[in-house]
């Protein structure tokens, strides 16, 4: 923790400056507010304005969790298929990238469409978003096996479920936390898009309604909301990482001091 805060305080300075300086320019140039809000107007409107937006905040974090659970077993299920059974990869693996190449912003109307304004087509979109990245990091982390470990093993009689339940699934958590760290950030996005598709609340709701009424201020707050959550989910995941893979750090370490 502390070589994050060691490392943080140069990008934390930037961004200090950055407001600094877009304070200083608004009030100079006498900028409109509906035009660019200077950001001090825009941390009064994120105080003021908290009973407005805490709802919509509360079901976007609500539907970015519950998206982003089902996206990362769907991606976990797919990689773990596509591993053991290598004509599901040959025949699938392309399917895969091609589905990567559709706008999520086009596809979200048609899921509107066909499933309806409820929550099912918010969650799929979330999970389109989210399932790639992991599938395509875990199946790298199978492939990167150790393989001299893994002749060891087959000569040592283990069957296939004991090599990849102790040796390609935990080498492979690292990859799969790459994975997650990706889609964590994914996630917020695929659910604001979702919201402004059609939804009653949400941060992309709230976002949608202050531009239309020219609120440039709350249009800020919202998406310094999408940031902080980003932001947030993606700590929540580092942290995970660290207590989960606790000798990969010793890994890195003996490697630099044999170095």
């Amino acid at each position: 923790m502390r070589t994050i805060f060691q490392k943080g305080w140069r990008p934390a300075l930037v961004l200090i400056l950055l407001f600094i300086v877009w304070e200083i320019c608004a009030n100079i140039f006498d900028i409109p507010k509906w035009l660019l809000p200077a950001p001090s107007q825009v941390i009064a409107e994120a105080i003021s304005g908290w009973s407005v937006y805490s709802g919509h905040l509360a079901s976007t974090i609500k539907l970015i969790i519950t998206g982003f659970i089902i996206g990362s077993s769907i991606g976990i299920i797919v990689a773990i298929g596509l591993h053991l059974v290598p004509f599901l990869r040959q025949a699938f693996y392309p399917l895969l990238i091609i589905s990567q190449n559709i706008p999520t912003i086009v596809l979200a109307p048609l899921l509107v469409i066909w499933f309806g304004f409820g929550m099912l087509p918010k969650i799929i979109v979330i999970t389109l978003v989210c399932f790639f990245p992991i599938t395509i990091a875990l199946l790298d982390g199978f492939r990167q096996t150790n393989r001299d470990l893994m002749h060891y093993m087959q000569m040592a009689g283990g069957s296939k479920q004991q090599i990849f339940w102790k040796l390609e699934w935990p080498h492979a958590l690292p990859s799969l936390f790459s994975g997650l760290k990706i889609s964590a950030t994914y996630s917020v996005m695929g659910a604001v898009i979702s919201e402004w598709l059609g939804a009653s609340k949400g941060i992309g709701v709230y976002m949608t309604l202050a531009s239309s009424s020219f609120r440039t201020d709350r249009v800020f707050v919202a998406i310094f909301l999408i940031v902080i959550l980003s932001l947030l989910f993606f700590a929540i995941i580092i942290a995970l990482e660290k207590r989960l893979i606790k000798w990969k750090p010793l890994e890195e370490g003996n490697g630099n001091e044999s170095s």
